[in-house]
């Protein structure tokens, strides 16, 4: 698919625009659709007990992203009891809207930890776009139409711990996790965050630092 641009529904159109409003509000860097350097994504060698992989929001900075993988996973590394790496979901994150592409290479990332290490537990946390990726990993419905879209086998799904998800377009059309993840799944919507709800504050969408204790805790419980 590369950088070919998707003509998405337009609830979908949308849900990316208000999402592209919120980043532009907060004044965070934006990644240029036509520069995607893929950031380092291993953190622990060997095999950890748990990872945890991370699809970032539309042009968040940072690592894991700086609104929600990086601190989140600083609180992960606190709570769990057992060794922990993380991942970065390598996609382009940006106005392409590549979610086909994410979930390419968040189902390939597990496929090949799983072979490698086959006690590995994981926790999936998605933002924003990053949420429709792990949605399309799962086989939520809305998102089975995405060229490139890859779903994980059901061999690996009892390996997911945990998912969380923040700011999810997805829960804002009205869909869910498919059946067999709702228990293992945290799905935060701030209050007037219109990608995720229906509300019209673009900066809701950016606000969502509180929630991150409880996301921990919520997966921490659940490993």
């Amino acid at each position: 698919m590369g950088d070919r641009k998707v003509l998405l529904p337009g609830r979908w159109r949308t849900a990316w625009g208000f999402a592209a409003t919120a980043w532009g509000f907060a004044a965070l860097t934006v990644i240029a659709a036509t520069v995607f350097v893929p950031q380092s994504t291993a953190h622990a060698d060997g095999c950890a007990a748990v990872d945890v992989v991370v699809a970032r929001g539309t042009g968040e900075p940072g690592w894991l992203g700086n609104e929600i993988g990086d601190p989140l996973f600083g609180m992960l590394l606190d709570r769990l009891p057992v060794s922990v790496s993380a991942y970065s979901v390598n996609y382009p994150a940006d106005y392409s809207f590549n979610v086909g592409a994410g979930s390419a290479d968040l189902v390939g990332h597990m496929e090949s930890q799983a072979a490698a290490c086959p006690g590995q537990e994981f926790v999936v946390i998605g933002y924003s776009q990053g949420a429709a990726v792990v949605h399309a990993a799962l086989g939520t419905g809305a998102v089975t139409w995405y060229p490139g879209r890859v779903q994980l086998p059901d061999y690996l799904s009892g390996r997911i711990a945990a998912v969380l998800l923040f700011g999810d377009p997805v829960r804002g059309l009205g869909w869910n996790v498919p059946g067999q993840f709702l228990s293992r799944t945290g799905d935060w919507c701030v209050g007037g965050d219109p990608v995720c709800g229906s509300g019209t504050d673009a900066n809701a969408h950016v606000a969502y630092g509180s929630d991150l204790v409880a996301a921990a805790n919520f997966a921490a419980d659940r490993i």
